[in-house]
């Protein structure tokens, strides 16, 4: 466990320098939170959106069964999953009410389609953006309630939890587009 946590606090470390100087190298200005988690939740965008979108309609009900794989999210409540969870995480770092049709992290089970799930996907990222934005030295480590439990967490714990959280979903993805036969367009040759 202990290794898991330093391992953990490792890879954050990395992660956040590796960002910050990347961002100090695309301009003279010094890097905000802000735009550091914005570029890296673009970034995400564009390798979990058209992931999203290479899986056939018809697919989108799909969850591996050889194995251990009993109870797993499908592909289409992976992506109602995450944006779901886009939308709780953003409304906390907003300090505002998550859109009435969010009831839990696993989004409204009435939307199965893939345009309507894909297009929740794209408004969740948009509004997590909003939420990235609104991050300034002042209150990004604030307390602010836990929107999945009790306690207190801070406007740059959940960003960065919002970011690993959707990268988690997108390499299970990765798997399924596989086990189906398709390669992500993140791995197709350029």
């Amino acid at each position: 466990m202990r290794r898991n946590v330093l391992a953990v606090a490792v890879w954050l470390a990395v992660f956040v320098f590796s960002c910050l100087a990347f961002a100090q190298q695309k301009s003279s200005e010094p890097p905000t939170m802000a735009t550091v988690l914005n570029r890296q939740l673009s970034d995400l965008e564009r390798e979990f959106v058209p992931a999203a979108e290479a899986m056939p309609e018809d697919r989108f009900g799909f969850a591996p069964t050889n194995g251990e794989f009993k109870g797993v999210r499908n592909f289409g409540q992976q992506i109602r999953h995450v944006a779901a969870s886009n939308y709780l995480i953003a409304a906390a770092m907003l300090q505002e009410k998550p859109p009435a049709i969010i009831q839990a992290e696993d989004g409204p089970e009435s939307m199965t389609s893939k345009a309507e799930l894909l297009q929740f996907l794209k408004d969740s990222f948009q509004y997590t953006h909003k939420a990235f934005a609104a991050i300034n030295e002042k209150n990004a480590t604030a307390p602010i309630p836990n929107p999945f439990g009790s306690g207190t967490v801070t406007r740059l714990g959940l960003g960065t939890e919002a970011i690993g959280h959707c990268f988690n979903h997108y390499g299970q993805m990765v798997e399924y587009l596989r086990m189906n036969g398709i390669i992500p367009p993140a791995s197709r040759p350029q």
